[in-house]
């Protein structure tokens, strides 16, 4: 049961995500009561998505560079996130395992990540309170509080947060597995008849994820506007001249190739990465295409290089020793770079470079497009925007209120809430746990006397 007015949690977390649940977790550890408010019909169901089910947990090395504010993760993360993320999920049982520099759970099944810290909140007594959607936001500057226990009540301020909750427990039909029990719990909720009540808390932390507009519009809090990252870019081919090339995405749609991704603004080089790329009709998609995702910007060149390893001098000797064996490269000899390149992405070198060595090798290592900017942001892997840091104390991620001078050091935020979005490869989940730490933690300490 929730509790009332008379004994007010003192911690309340709005979002039971994965930087949501590392807050309760923390807040709880500290001694604080604590309450997890989930709109949705359970908690920790965005960490099921993640590393394509596996969950990659983190990075072995956590560079600032790979941030959206590199002195900011520097700070809040702080000297050794790496070795402090470790202990962290040895303390809720999560054994690990590495891929590189990558940290998944020993199992690769993300739902063992969402498990062990459902069970390491229920055993620190963390309520977690789903199906429950704040709509309204009051301090009350003054709060006769109950302690609990029988304790000496207390003067001391507190948030009303008004929330909607079903009138009775949600029912589904029995599903043939757990997705289909997920999306009928839904429909459930959807449709369920609601009632307004009331939660209050001396602090709460803001841990909505990568939606957080309507949260800070409750809560009167300056918000920046979210935009998708991490996604497909859409772009147009273009020829050695800087000229479009004709259906030539049409015909390499689907084909991956291991290749080095370079992003030019008025000719001069912003961004290089290796990686796989896919390549779409659309444009270009996979891991490094994401990463360019957050740095693109219409117009820019994207250049891929087929032979990263080979400086382009190289390659066209390369092609004139090959031509001893195969014969001459010829200007219709689509299938010259058999063996070395997938069919179709062969074609495209031989007519881009004209059938010529040295041609060829400049088509071959900038293989260029215009990015006309980010697409399929339906699979976009997070957002950014949210919170600004100009608003945050980074020391202790509190956010000040500015129309309410009362309740300075009560709000808290940490994830996607805040404006930072990183890289693939574990850094944004790392972002999560560790600010969800810092926030959860300042919480609960902010409500003792």
């Amino acid at each position: 049961m929730p509790r009332t007015e008379v004994e007010p949690y003192d911690v309340i977390v709005i979002g039971g995500g994965a930087s949501g649940l590392a807050a309760a977790l923390s807040a709880a550890r500290a001694g604080a009561r604590t309450a997890v408010v989930e709109r949705d019909v359970a908690c920790g169901l965005p960490i099921l998505s993640t590393g394509n089910g596996r969950c990659n947990l983190s990075n072995t090395l956590l560079h600032p560079g790979h941030y959206r504010h590199p002195e900011v993760a520097r700070t809040v993360m702080g000297a050794t996130p790496e070795e402090d993320l470790s202990a962290w999920f040895h303390s809720i049982g999560l054994a690990t395992c590495r891929e590189g520099n990558l940290l998944f759970p020993m199992s690769k099944r993300a739902e063992s990540v969402r498990d062990a810290l459902l069970a390491a909140c229920e055993r620190s007594g963390v309520e977690l309170i789903c199906c429950c959607e704040p709509v309204r936001a009051t301090w009350r500057e003054s709060s006769a509080v109950q302690e609990p226990r029988g304790a000496a009540t207390a003067e001391r301020g507190a948030w009303k947060l008004d929330v909607l909750a079903p009138t009775r427990l949600l029912r589904a039909h029995r599903a043939r597995d757990a997705k289909a029990e997920l999306r009928a719990l839904r429909k459930a909720l959807s449709v369920a008849p609601k009632r307004s009540h009331a939660l209050f808390a001396r602090t709460v932390v803001l841990a909505p994820g990568g939606s957080s507009e309507g949260v800070c519009q409750l809560f009167d809090l300056p918000h920046l506007e979210e935009s998708p990252v991490l996604c497909p870019v859409s772009c147009t081919p273009l020829d050695d001249r800087g000229r479009a090339g004709a259906d030539l995405l049409a015909r390499l749609d689907g084909l991956r190739a291991e290749a080095e991704l370079s992003l030019l603004r008025d000719g001069e080089l912003v961004w290089r990465e290796r990686g796989e790329v896919l390549f779409r009709s659309y444009g270009l998609s996979g891991v490094v295409t994401f990463n360019l995702s957050r740095r693109v910007e219409t117009g820019d060149r994207i250049e891929v290089d087929l032979f990263p390893d080979t400086p382009e001098p190289a390659l066209a000797d390369a092609f004139r020793m090959r031509e001893r064996v195969v014969g001459d490269m010829g200007p219709r000899a689509y299938r010259w770079f058999d063996g070395m390149l997938a069919p179709a992405l062969g074609r495209a070198v031989i007519l881009l470079g004209t059938g010529t060595r040295e041609g060829c090798a400049r088509a071959a290592k900038h293989l260029g497009f215009r990015a006309n900017g980010r697409t399929e942001t339906g699979v976009a892997q997070v957002k950014r925007g949210g919170i600004p840091f100009s608003a945050t104390d980074l020391s202790t991620l509190s956010v000040t209120h500015p129309s309410n001078a009362a309740a300075a050091g009560t709000l808290f935020a940490c994830g996607e809430a805040l404006d930072m979005d990183a890289d693939c490869g574990g850094y944004n989940l790392a972002w999560a746990w560790i600010s969800g730490a810092r926030a959860g933690r300042s919480a609960a300490r902010a409500t003792r006397p």
